[in-house]
Order: structure tokens, then sequence, then C-alpha cells
């Protein structure tokens, strides 16, 4: 079985620290602490999955989707952030972003939803 491939992008390194240990048995994880790196990686690897905190330090989350979206990415993104008052539904909807968690995180709801988004629906029933 191909692992399923995920960047997650998020200037605070105990999040990418805990995305890490909780994905990387199951799946293929990179790590990018901005957008610089986040489409650095993205143009090496197909990826499945992008997990996207909306403040970066060098543009926002929405922003960097919006590149990746016009640069052909047609996958899967999970939004999260701190500061959900700053999230515009219709750009949710405009960029095909499904999902919204808010920090802090709810791992067992964020995990599901992973699993929701790049397992097949019998592993999704094997989890639930």
């Amino acid at each position: 079985m191909i692992m399923k491939k995920i960047i997650v992008v998020d200037d605070d390194e105990s999040i990418r620290k805990t995305f890490f240990l909780i994905l990387n048995k199951e799946f293929q994880v990179y790590l990018a602490k901005n957008s610089k790196e986040a489409l650095s990686c993205y143009k090496k690897v197909k990826v499945d999955l992008i997990i996207a905190d909306l403040k970066l330090p060098d543009t926002d989350g929405m922003e960097m989707i919006t590149k990746l979206r016009e640069g052909g990415y047609e996958g899967e993104v999970i939004l999260i952030s701190a500061y959900p008052d700053l999230i515009d539904l219709d750009d949710l909807s405009r960029l095909s972003i499904k999902h919204f968690f808010v920090k802090p995180l709810d791992l067992d709801a964020l995990n599901h939803s992973i699993y929701f988004l790049l397992c097949p629906k019998k592993e999704n029933e094997k989890r639930v």
C-alpha cells in the first residue's frame, strides 16, 4: 500500500512535531514552518493533503492555498487557526477547503477528518 503524503504548515514547532508524531506511522509527513517551505516541498512531492495554519510568518494560509490551487493542486486541505473570526466562508468554499479547526486543536476530531479525507471508506469504518 502506498503511503499518502501530508504537508503540515505551521510556524509553531510544537504543533508541527505533534502532527508528525501522530501521523508519521501511517502517512508520509512533511513539515514546513512557512509558505515558502511548503511551496518548495509541494514542487518536489505529490501530496494528498495540506494541513495549514491561517497565520504564517510570510503570508497567510489562504494566500498560500490560493497559490497552490492556481498551480494545479487539487488535493485536500485542512485549515487550522487560533483566529476563527478571520475566516471568510466564501473563501473556504472558493478554495474547496471543507475542514477547518480552531486552536487549541481537538486532535481526535482532526484525526477523524484526516482519515475521512485520505482513507478509503472501509478504513474509515474501522476507525469510527
